[in-house]
């Protein structure tokens, strides 16, 4: 594992995920079910273009998700405190030194597990604290994480204001990982082999 020290959203961090898979988009590699997404290509031809030309395409952010980003301290802290824990911030984890996957936590406690935080609408909470389970959607995410890492648990914990928080702590699916190791490699070998049919246009 190789933690690579900057502050999330950066010049810095934008720039050292060019042109890489990262765990937060693993689901337009593979999909929950295990089966190839329908993104695959897509994704790759998009990694690809970062990879060569040195920039990533601004992609439309919903108030939502600036709402989210806003309160990710806020719930940060209230995670700290309801599990009585020191969240470590990092810029982004790569298994090993060839750089080729990453995922970019929430954060990391005492170098034993990662957190992966969620600020929802309040519908969305309900949806989530009444399933009381990894929302399928977050699967490839938090088991490609653990997969990088090699932690052997990750902790999800969603929150929207004047409800109830949920904690779910994510223990490995060691089979699933496997298929998702093979697909990551597949992926890369392509996204390779695509980048150096760029070059050479």
């Amino acid at each position: 594992m190789l933690i690579t020290d900057c502050e999330q959203r950066s010049d810095q961090w934008w720039k050292e995920k060019l042109g890489k898979p990262s765990s937060s988009r693993f689901n337009e590699i593979l999909t929950a079910s295990g089966s190839v997404s329908k993104q695959r290509q897509g994704y790759m031809y998009e990694l690809a273009a970062q990879a060569v030309s040195g920039q990533i395409a601004e992609k439309h952010i919903s108030l939502a998700m600036e709402e989210g980003i806003r309160r990710e301290d806020e719930s940060r802290k209230l995670y700290e405190l309801i599990t009585d824990t020191e969240v470590s911030q990092v810029g982004m984890i790569y298994p090993d030194e060839q750089k080729r996957i990453l995922c970019s936590p929430d954060g990391i406690i005492h170098n034993e597990y990662g957190l992966e935080l969620k600020n929802v609408l309040p519908k969305t909470q309900v949806e989530y604290l009444l399933a009381n389970r990894l929302p399928p959607k977050y699967r490839l995410q938090v088991q490609g994480s653990l997969l990088i890492t090699g932690f052997d648990r990750w902790d999800f914990f969603s929150y929207s204001p004047s409800l109830p928080p949920l904690i779910l702590k994510i223990e490995r699916d060691e089979g699933f990982i496997k298929k998702l190791k093979a697909e990551l490699e597949r992926f890369t070998e392509d996204l390779a082999l695509t980048i150096n049919r760029l070059k050479e246009l």
